[in-house]
C-alpha cells in the first residue's frame, strides 16, 4: 500500500474550518428540529457546496445518461475521452449532483478530464441496489457513446464513495469491464456501525453520530430487510481481486476513519494498488474545501499525480 506523502502543515489552516462550521450547524439543526421531513432533510444538505470555492474555466450541462440524470463538469480543454463517473455522498439519502459539481468540477479540472454527476435514485423511497443499478446503467451507457472502460473513473464520497467502489463490483459479478481506476473520499461502507472510530472519534467529528447512521442504514437497507453484510451494500465484506487501482482518503478526526483504512487493508491483501491518504485534522469529505484551504487543493493535486502515473 502507498501511503499519500504530506506537505501540509502539522496545524490545520484557518480556511479548513468552513466545513466544520458548516457541519456543526447542520448537527444543530438536526438536533433542534422535531419531525425534520425528508425534503427540509434533503434542503440542508444541498448547501454542501458552501464550503467550495467555484472553479474557473468550468462549465456545466445537464443530461441524461443511461436513464440517470445528473450534470455534467466540462473544464476547458479537458480530455472529453476520460470521465470521472461521480457519485455523490449523503447517506444514499441526501445530497445531489448540484449540491456535488463545484467539488466534482475541481477534481476533473486538475485531472485534465470531464465529470458527470449522478443524481442517482435515493433511499428510502429506493432501497438498496437501486443507486448500484444507476451507477452501472450509467458506466455502461458511457461505454456505448464509445468511452473507453478504463478510460473511466469511478468516483464518490460518503456513501458515493461506497457507490464508487460496489460499481466495480457489480460489473465484474456482470462479467463486464471495469473502470481503469476508483477514488473514494471518506468512503461510508460498514452498515453494520462496528467501526472503533464511531466511538473515539466521536468527540471531533462535527456531523457524523450513530443515530445518524442508523437512519441512514434504516432507509437504504429498506429497514432492516436487506442485509447489511451484502457486499454490494457493504464492501467491506466484498472480494477486490482483480480490482482497479484505487485511492482512498479520509479526515483523520472523522467519525468514519476507519471505513477507509479498513477498506485499503482489505483491497491490499487482494493485491490490489491502493494509495490511501489520511490528512490531520480533517473533517468528513474535507475536498469540499476545494479552492478555498491548502488542505483540499494538496490532496487534489497529489490525486491528480497519483491520476497521471
Amino acid at each position: 500500500m502507498t501511503t499519500a506523502p504530506s506537505t501540509r502543515p502539522a496545524e490545520t489552516s484557518t480556511e479548513s474550518d468552513a466545513l466544520r462550521a458548516l457541519y456543526a450547524d447542520w448537527a444543530d439543526i438536526i438536533a433542534t428540529t422535531p419531525g425534520l421531513t425528508m425534503r427540509l432533510f434533503r434542503s440542508i444538505f444541498d448547501e454542501w457546496h458552501q464550503p467550495t470555492r467555484e472553479p474557473e474555466d468550468v462549465t456545466y450541462r445537464e443530461e441524461t445518461v443511461g436513464g440517470v440524470p445528473g450534470i455534467w463538469t466540462l473544464p476547458a480543454g479537458a480530455d472529453t475521452s476520460k470521465v470521472l463517473l461521480y457519485t455523490h455522498g449523503g447517506g444514499f439519502a441526501v445530497g445531489s449532483a448540484a449540491s456535488h459539481r463545484k467539488l466534482a468540477a475541481h477534481v476533473a479540472k486538475a485531472l485534465g478530464v470531464t465529470a458527470f454527476v449522478l443524481d442517482y435514485r435515493r433511499a428510502p423511497e429506493h432501497p438498496h441496489p437501486a443507486q448500484v443499478e444507476d451507477g452501472v446503467a450509467a458506466f455502461t451507457a458511457l461505454t456505448e457513446r464509445g468511452v473507453a472502460p478504463a478510460d473511466i473513473t469511478t468516483i464518490g464520497d460518503s456513501a458515493g464513495g461506497n457507490l464508487a467502489v460496489a460499481v466495480p463490483l457489480a460489473l465484474r459479478e456482470k462479467g463486464m469491464p471495469l473502470p481503469g481506476r476508483v477514488i473514494a473520499f471518506s468512503p461510508w461502507l460498514d452498515m453494520e456501525n462496528a467501526g472503533e472510530t464511531l466511538v473515539t472519534n466521536d468527540a471531533t467529528d462535527a456531523l457524523i453520530t450513530v443515530p445518524l447512521l442508523e437512519g441512514m442504514i434504516a432507509g437504504v437497507l429498506a429497514d432492516g430487510r436487506i442485509d447489511p453484510t451484502t457486499p454490494l451494500a457493504n464492501p467491506l465484506y466484498a472480494d477486490f481481486t482483480g480490482f482497479p487501482k484505487l485511492y482512498v482518503n479520509a479526515g483523520a478526526v472523522e467519525s468514519l476513519v476507519d471505513n477507509a483504512t479498513r477498506l485499503a487493508d482489505k483491497a491490499q491483501a487482494a493485491g490490489v494498488d491502493v494509495t490511501l491518504s489520511v490528512v490531520d485534522g480533517m473533517q468528513h469529505v474535507f475536498p469540499f474545501l476545494a479552492g478555498n484551504a491548502p488542505e483540499a487543493d494538496d490532496e487534489i493535486a497529489a490525486i491528480a499525480t497519483w491520476y497521471r502515473t
